[in-house]
């Protein structure tokens, strides 16, 4: 009995023991705690206060370059072709005689047409005078009235075949015209579908015409960019278009700007985008149909909208993320849900709201809990990284120096040992 009450006692004494030494090992941690803070100094950083804003907002689309009056040329009468009067590949002209299609048999029509047209012509003359001795006749009750009627029905009939004899003539003379094809458009021509000497029918293709100044580009933007630029063209924003051909080092052909002169009034519904359209100058033909390319409109705006600069956005365990400031100027991480870039900021769709302080300089080294000294924000985005770049490349060549310069000092005290062994090896064997 005794011994049990001894070994309670001595439990209890270790149960007392071990609460005092966590007790106290609390209190040095917040000790701890509250030295670090008080020996690690603020680091300053550049802070944005957060506010729904405008900001430019540059937008590239792919593209494919487009003729806008590009045609095809097609045989309107059947014959045989006679004549090509061009050479593939070169620019011709509106109005241009391009081909000749059997012209002798389509005027050999006009004239029979012409013939039939006389003959109309003098029968309707003679019904027309029967017609009016006829009446004559009626007046003076020579001739009955159902012999005049019938004299003024001939002349309609006739009056009619005059008409058609007319129209006949007319469409033949269009068929000889179409004998001798003609560009309908300036461009650049194809290759001949057909060769001299081959029989074509209404409706053969000869040859393709392609206008290539201006060019057309055709582009489709999500249907809230289509509506911000709607709402700025209404405005009268000056919004231009730029054009760059993928992997093209013409610096003329990367400068070419042009203008936006159509924008769609429905939604694609299986795209939930909008057409739109720009059209560029091309005097030289640089650019050919066909073409993909990359149509940037600048000047465009973003309205009510979060941003910040795109070296304010990390990634953490959580992903996207921000340091935010309390109170107290003390970082903290805040996930956001980032959007578009724009330029050198970056818009950002969810995870703060108006009022948070954001800490827009470079981040790297932050931590969550440390101590920041607010500095304002430049309100220079493409500056904040630039510094960060020469910052990053100041330290990359620290580096590079610090590096040989730990191998000297390495080296210089190997050699200072080495030297002082010398020394004691040398007074050893002088001693000696």
């Amino acid at each position: 009995m005794r011994i049990s009450i001894a070994r309670q006692g001595w439990i209890a004494g270790l149960l007392i023991a071990s609460l005092l030494t966590g007790c106290g090992s609390d209190d040095d941690q917040d000790q701890q705690n509250q030295q670090q803070d008080q020996q690690a100094p603020a680091r300053d950083a550049q802070v944005m206060t957060m506010e729904r804003r405008t900001i430019d907002y540059d937008r590239s689309y792919s593209a494919k370059l487009r003729s806008e009056q590009q045609v095809t040329i097609i045989a309107r009468v059947r014959g045989e072709l006679e004549a090509r009067n061009f050479e593939p590949g070169e620019m011709v002209e509106k109005g241009q005689s391009l081909y000749t299609i059997e012209p002798d048999v389509y005027q050999a029509t006009v004239n029979q047409r012409e013939a039939d047209l006389k003959s109309a012509q003098a029968e309707a003359f003679r019904a027309d005078r029967d017609a009016r001795r006829y009446k004559q006749l009626l007046a003076q009750n020579s001739v009955s009235q159902q012999q005049y009627d019938q004299a003024v029905a001939e002349r309609r009939v006739a009056d009619a075949s005059v008409a058609q004899a007319e129209a006949a003539v007319e469409s033949a003379k269009i068929d000889l015209d179409y004998t001798n094809v003609q560009a309908p458009v300036t461009g650049m021509i194809s290759l001949s579908d057909v060769n001299v000497g081959n029989v074509v029918d209404v409706g053969t293709e000869l040859a393709i015409i392609t206008p290539m100044d201006p060019i057309e580009v055709r582009f489709s933007l999500p249907q809230q960019e289509a509506f911000d630029l709607r709402r700025q063209r209404q405005q009268g924003a000056d919004i231009t278009a730029a054009l760059k051909l993928p992997g093209s080092s013409d610096t003329k052909q990367q400068q070419l700007k042009g203008n936006i002169d159509f924008l769609g009034s429905r939604v694609n519904d299986d795209t939930s985008t909008v057409q739109a359209r720009a059209m560029f100058d091309n005097p030289d033909g640089l650019l050919l149909p066909g073409q993909f390319a990359r149509v940037q409109l600048k000047n465009m705006k973003r309205y009510d909208v979060m941003a910040v600069p795109e070296i304010a956005v990390t990634q953490g365990l959580m992903g996207p993320q921000v340091y935010v400031l309390d109170d107290d100027n003390k970082a903290r991480t805040q996930s956001v849900t980032p959007g578009d870039s724009a330029g050198a900021l970056l818009v950002i769709d969810d995870g703060l709201k108006s009022g948070d302080r954001v800490v827009v300089s470079d981040p790297g080294g932050i931590e969550a809990g440390n101590k920041i000294n607010p500095q304002p924000y430049s309100g220079n985005p493409e500056k904040l990284s630039a510094q960060n770049g020469d910052s990053d490349g100041a330290s990359k060549q620290d580096e590079q120096k610090g590096q040989p310069a730990q191998e000297s000092d390495a080296a210089s005290q190997q050699g200072s040992a080495g030297s002082q062994n010398g020394e004691k090896t040398n007074e050893g064997e002088s001693s000696e």
